[in-house]
């Protein structure tokens, strides 16, 4: 028996689910019939069991698993990202799709609506309790081409190869192999890639004469893959308040000590000013890539709470800025207003600030990779690619090659 309080709950969901799909519309997020249906489709209430209908349907991304520390190791992703993503795989109705990373199994439903009934989802992730939920979820939301598979999302699913798209919901450094292996020669792969220190990418790759190719890449920040692929992170703290900490990738371990590093903000401050301007609005993702590439330690991100900007830490954003490290010597980014562009829009001028032995060089150095970016690389695309033979990397022709154990990345500016 449907009683009055069970028809205003499905109207509710159905209205919160309708705006949300309109506001990806309006924000580009979604620009494809598929993932609009996909979007108009699928029920989030039930891949998000006791949160509440307004928090499912908002464009945040909500936690839903912690590890013993209390890190969080899982969650449904912001809508925004999950529809970008989607439009960057561009799957068709009967394809086969492996997916890494089921979290609450969401994007698979999402998935499975898009290939439809003559398609095929596989969607892995490593532990039990997830992948109990997501099927649970998945059954709930009344779709029946996904399979959630326990199992190390690294090494792929062999069984049910080869897939025409692959697409992971979790970052790692390199493209796992077992996925090139697993793919059709004319599918696609979607992977949040880490490419040094903080900066990562949502990067679309389909095979070119070469090797695998970008054919579309956006920003884009995941919680790290775990299994035999694992990109753990750490957080280093740099105040004895505790509140301005370092966030620290594995390729930048050998490179940060935690000791040493404790107090540096407490030191001589050297502030360098750039005389880079961005517009208001403006996202610094490709300036934060070069200086990713080019400084010896890559960029990490420098979480500052509003205590510590009381003491004069000049964070960047609301949650703090940039920042690199060398020795016992830091510096970070941070902006100042700069007079409006010719179009009258609100600027802001880039500028670094040194503390350590060092500081003063440190913050030389990041200024002036600044004014290289801004001067000669601002305006050019960035292309990424795993070649199949070595490539010689060129720094001053704004090429870098990215080490990896199996698969390096090359970064090039053009």
């Amino acid at each position: 028996m449907t009683t009055p309080s069970d028809t205003a709950a499905t109207s509710s969901a159905d209205q919160l689910r309708d705006g949300l799909t309109s506001r990806l519309l309006a924000q580009k997020a979604i620009s494809t019939t598929t993932v609009e249906t996909a979007f108009r489709t699928v029920p989030r209430e039930h891949f998000l069991p006791g949160f509440p209908m307004d928090v499912a349907y908002a464009d945040y991304p909500t936690y839903t698993k912690a590890d013993g520390s209390g890190v969080q190791i899982s969650a449904a992703s912001q809508p925004w990202i999950v529809a970008m993503m989607l439009e960057q795989l561009a799957a068709q109705p009967g394809e086969r799709i492996f997916e890494s990373g089921a979290g609450t199994g969401v994007n698979a439903a999402y998935l499975g609506v898009i290939v439809g009934r003559d398609g095929h989802v596989v969607t892995v992730d490593v532990d039990d309790d997830l992948v109990d939920g997501a099927r649970k979820h998945i059954a709930d939301a009344g779709v029946t081409n996904v399979d959630v598979v326990l199992g190390d999302g690294a090494l792929g699913h062999p069984a049910t190869a080869p897939y025409d798209r692959i697409i992971a919901t979790v970052s790692t450094s390199e493209m796992p192999t077992a996925w090139l292996q697993q793919i059709k020669p004319t599918g696609r792969i979607v992977l949040p890639l880490r490419l040094r220190g903080t900066a990562s990418r949502s990067i679309a790759f389909e095979r070119g004469e070469g090797g695998w190719c970008s054919a579309d890449s956006q920003l884009a920040v995941f919680m790290p893959l775990r299994g035999s692929m694992d990109d753990a992170r750490r957080t280093v703290t740099l105040t004895a308040q505790d509140d301005v900490t370092l966030q620290v990738h594995k390729d930048q371990t050998d490179a940060v000590d935690a000791d040493t590093l404790l107090g540096v903000l407490d030191g001589e401050r050297h502030e360098r000013w750039t005389g880079v301007n961005l517009p208001a609005g403006t996202t610094y993702e490709f300036m934060d890539l070069w200086l990713s590439c080019t400084l010896p330690n890559a960029l990490m991100r420098m979480s500052v709470a509003d205590t510590a900007q009381g003491r004069g830490v000049a964070r960047m954003f609301g949650w703090g800025s940039m920042a690199t490290v060398s020795g016992s010597s830091l510096a970070y980014l941070t902006i100042r207003p700069a007079e409006p562009g010719e179009d009258g829009r609100k600027a802001y001028e880039t500028g670094v600030v040194g503390h350590g032995p060092d500081g003063a060089a440190l913050a030389d150095l990041v200024s002036q990779e600044i004014r290289t970016w801004g001067t000669t690389y601002r305006d050019r695309t960035v292309r990424f690619e795993l070649p199949d033979a070595p490539v010689t990397a060129d720094p001053a022709a704004g090429i870098f090659v990215l080490p990896r154990p199996n698969h390096p990345i090359t970064v090039i500016w053009e």
